[in-house]
């Protein structure tokens, strides 16, 4: 259950008909840089104003000041950026999100309706329509001794993703709590959990609560 149309209503994003060319999420990583320039430029000028080097920001998205914006990327409707935000390019933001103070963002697309609004890092990562980051909660996109990255399920299947950098895909609906962190290559099935100040790793699926590792149960 790690595919792009099990984690992902792809209508909830701009980026739908790119993404629904990869059969696995991460694989569009890579792209992500293109896509966003491939899509601005085909944005609305009633709608979107152009900021700087391939920067366009909805006009009813709300940018608070003190924040820094780096381009590629669009911010879309009704989303709100606070202050001391940190977007480091080739980043896709959908439809009222909030992009919290203190958040960085790098390589990644947030579906809309994305909430990751106090103190997130979320790198090489894709997070689906209204998922939600809690507080200091963290993707870590680069494991420690350097190696590419392999997805692992809970069974024991590993696929290789062929990348040295893949923070977390989170599907459709997903929560994570407070503090926790996302060790790359994480891939989080719709309508799961995770509890608060969790180390998460592998495929957690769909439907789960994820209380510690060895620890996951089905949601009632």
């Amino acid at each position: 259950m790690v595919k792009t149309v099990d984690l992902y209503d792809l209508s909830h994003s701009l980026a739908k008909e790119y993404l629904s060319n990869y059969t696995y999420p991460w694989e569009a990583l890579a792209d992500i840089k293109e896509i966003v320039i491939g899509l601005g430029n085909t944005l609305d000028g009633e709608l979107y104003d152009k900021v700087g080097d391939n920067v366009w920001i909805s006009k009813s998205a709300k940018i608070y000041p003190n924040n820094y914006i780096e381009g590629p990327c669009i911010i879309g409707h009704n989303t709100e950026v606070r202050p001391g935000a940190f977007i480091r390019g080739s980043v896709l933001v959908g439809e009222n999100c909030v992009v919290g103070n203190s958040t960085e963002l790098k390589n990644c697309i947030l579906f809309d309706n994305v909430q990751v609004p106090h103190y997130n890092y979320v790198g090489d990562s894709i997070l689906g329509y209204k998922s939600h980051m809690g507080a200091g909660s963290i993707t870590s996109n680069v494991k420690s001794d350097k190696t590419l990255v392999v997805i692992k399920s809970q069974d024991g299947s590993r696929i290789e993703t062929g990348r040295k950098k893949v923070g977390a895909m989170l599907g459709d609906h997903v929560e994570i709590g407070c503090g926790s962190v996302l060790n790359p290559g994480t891939v989080i099935g719709r309508g799961s959990s995770v509890y608060p100040l969790s180390s998460v790793r592998g495929v957690i699926p769909e439907g789960s609560i994820y209380k510690s590792a060895g620890n996951i149960v089905k949601r009632i």
